[in-house]
């Protein structure tokens, strides 16, 4: 493995974070996707999500006869490249299903999610020896990046959004904007990384916003060289979500909005030019549309190749 894997970790660790679903979880479930492996030049992969939720959810989380299930896979094609070392851009397009279970009635819709780009630049890149000649390195990019609504916004799904979540959805139906950081710091096979977004939403034209959206993630790694090209990576770390109010023609929707956190475990295994990896989301918190939705944990699997 490249002595610049865990560079590169933070940056395509919250470039995912701005691709993440935007509307599951009433617009605050985790979208924490894990440690991803250097990028050396470029980069391609796929990456399976799922989630799932209820909504209409009874006091103290009981189940009523108005109680939904719904579930939420995705299948998301992604690529990166990095040119003159400081620059990297990031584009994904997701491919999802989404299916609600109502009593005996199931519905299901399926097709294409919304596209993201994301632009990165790196400020900091320092490697320096401390105690008995370890090796000190830190990171720190900064990104912008926006989200192109191909996915199809269904406005008869909304279900009178006032006492609703409007979740089952396939896309926004909005162009929205993000705003990235990324530190990271490792001393020699054990490092820590934070990351952060801000998620800009702006108003589709159905006249529906979605709530803005702020991320931020911890994550602890270590890396265990097995053989020659080939090593295994471990990581642990807590994730936090939360969501504002999403307006419908400039009202508030009540059934929206809200926090969550996830404690995550993953691993990433590396051989040569080919990246498998996933992560377990276990949900230690969550207050989503005043207690009208219910998030279960989550579980992400990646492929990738490098080039």
């Amino acid at each position: 493995m490249s002595k610049k894997i865990f560079v590169t970790i933070l940056l395509v660790h919250c470039t995912i974070i701005a691709i993440a679903c935007d509307i599951c979880g009433s617009g605050a479930g985790s979208s924490y996707m894990g440690i991803l492996p250097d990028f050396n030049a470029k980069i391609v992969g796929l990456r399976y999500r799922y989630n799932s939720l209820q909504t209409h959810v009874g006091p103290n989380g009981s189940t009523t006869y108005l109680t939904t299930q719904e579930a939420y896979h995705a299948m998301d094609i992604w690529a990166g490249w990095t040119f003159k070392e400081r620059f990297r851009i990031m584009a994904s397009l997701p491919i999802s299903y989404n299916r609600k279970t109502k009593q005996s009635t199931e519905v299901s819709k399926s097709g294409l999610g919304d596209a993201s780009l994301q632009a990165f630049y790196r400020l900091i890149n320092s490697n320096t020896k401390i105690a008995k000649q370890r090796l000190l390195v830190q990171n720190l990019w900064l990104g912008a990046g926006i989200k192109i609504p191909t996915g199809k916004y269904e406005p008869k799904d909304k279900e009178g959004a006032s006492k609703s979540a409007n979740l089952f959805q396939l896309g926004t139906g909005s162009l929205d904007f993000n705003l990235l950081a990324m530190y990271d710091v490792r001393i020699q096979n054990i490092g820590l990384n934070l990351t952060g977004s801000y998620k800009i939403n702006t108003t589709n034209k159905y006249a529906y916003y979605y709530g803005n959206k702020f991320s931020g993630n911890a994550q602890v790694y270590y890396r265990l060289n097995l053989k020659d090209k080939a090593s295994i990576s471990p990581n642990i770390g807590v994730s936090f979500e939360q969501s504002s109010k999403d307006l419908d023609d400039g009202y508030g929707v009540f059934a929206s909005g809200g926090q969550m956190t996830f404690a995550t475990l993953g691993t990433e295994l590396l051989y040569k030019k080919i990246s498998l990896g996933g992560n377990y989301q276990y949900v230690l918190s969550q207050q989503l549309a005043h207690g009208i939705v219910s998030a279960n944990n989550k579980l992400m699997l990646h492929v990738s190749f490098l080039f």
